[in-house]
């Protein structure tokens, strides 16, 4: 299965962690690859955001900017900044999550500081998005 299509199977299942590295990213000369991962628990994300940059996706499987924003992830993974941890959270589902971020609306994206609290909030923008709020990190 292509490494990319991991990220659309976790944000529709969010079943099970995964991990998706662009091919070649084995190689210890390269910068850390980024990563997605299906949301576990708040001991999960402070464990993440202190290791580096977080950030978190609130997603809804019957929301169609959802669907887009995960269309277009896929298709431009290798875009994404370096090193950047995506956690998709389901945005039905993680009540408590979405309070504790101010998260009032689907396809929503929350960045993390080192101690795991969110420092920046935005709605859609895909690739260009990640990549602009997390650039000067």
């Amino acid at each position: 299965m292509r490494p990319l299509l991991r990220l659309l199977l976790a944000c529709l299942l969010l079943l099970s962690p995964i991990t998706i590295m662009p091919a070649g990213a084995e190689d210890a000369a390269a910068p850390a690859a980024s990563q997605v991962l299906s949301y576990e628990g708040d001991a999960q994300l402070a464990e993440l955001a202190a290791k580096g940059t977080t950030v978190v996706f609130f997603y809804a499987a019957w929301c169609p900017n959802c669907r887009a924003t995960v269309t277009e992830l896929n298709a431009r993974w290798d875009e994404v900044n370096p090193g950047l941890t995506l956690v998709i959270a389901d945005y039905d589902k993680e009540q408590a999550l979405k309070a504790r971020y101010g998260v009032t609306y689907q396809d929503t994206f929350v960045l993390l500081d080192k101690d795991g609290k969110g420092v920046e909030l935005w709605n859609s923008g895909g690739v260009n998005g990640l990549n602009a709020h997390t650039s000067a990190l």
